[in-house]
């Protein structure tokens, strides 16, 4: 499965709110989720087992953060990793061979390229933009994206406080994927902001 298109990262909250918001993005044709969690371990899992479920129904690929133990006790696709999740190997010798694993790279190209070397499947950087799910994370410049392009073959994801009027920078800057929590799940209508994403990444294809 490529990584591209919209990235999208859950929020938190109740789980019967956060199952009917995520079917509703799964409904509208979102094809990539990240199951993000910060809440006690036993929740957690139930949790992420209930959103890998869904997923699985959809088609839709599902990508757990910080956790490949978790994520290989769910049967999710792959994990995502942060500074402090462990190494790409780690990750591979649980999930195996066909597992998607990722990895943030803040605003640091050199660990992309060393990530990327070790075996991680994409690099994500952010925050792009002011977010609210982590203010004081860096700040990228966008011009990063290309030059992270110029020497990496994997896919790039950009991450933080993107939205669809903003979208469009980081598309063109380079990012295959937009990782994104608050513009789509705090949607009046999440399944017309799932489509309207899509319809940014369609249309981006039919100029190329």
């Amino acid at each position: 499965m490529r990584v591209e298109g919209l990235y999208a990262l859950t929020p938190e909250g109740p789980d019967d709110a956060l199952l009917t918001q995520v079917e509703s993005a799964l409904g509208a044709g979102l094809r990539l989720l990240q199951v993000r969690s910060k809440c006690g371990p036993t929740e957690r899992a139930r949790m992420t087992a209930k959103v890998v479920a869904l997923c699985r129904r959809y088609g839709a690929t599902c990508i757990v953060n910080d956790d490949a133990v978790l994520a290989a006790q769910t049967g999710a696709d792959g994990v995502h990793l942060g500074r402090d999740d462990g190494s790409v190997a780690a990750a591979r010798a649980v999930l195996g061979a066909d597992a998607i694993i990722g990895v943030s790279c803040y605003d640091d190209l050199a660990r992309a390229q060393r990530l990327r070397a070790e075996g991680a499947d994409y690099v994500a950087f952010g925050s792009f933009f002011a977010s609210s799910v982590k203010p004081a994370a860096v700040r990228p410049p966008l011009d990063l994206l290309a030059r992270a392009r110029a020497v990496l073959d994997c896919p790039i994801v950009a991450i933080g406080g993107i939205t669809l009027a903003t979208a469009p920078l980081v598309r063109d800057a380079g990012a295959d994927a937009l990782a994104v929590i608050t513009d789509v799940f705090s949607a009046a209508d999440i399944g017309a902001r799932v489509r309207a994403y899509g319809r940014l990444f369609a249309r981006a294809a039919t100029v190329e």
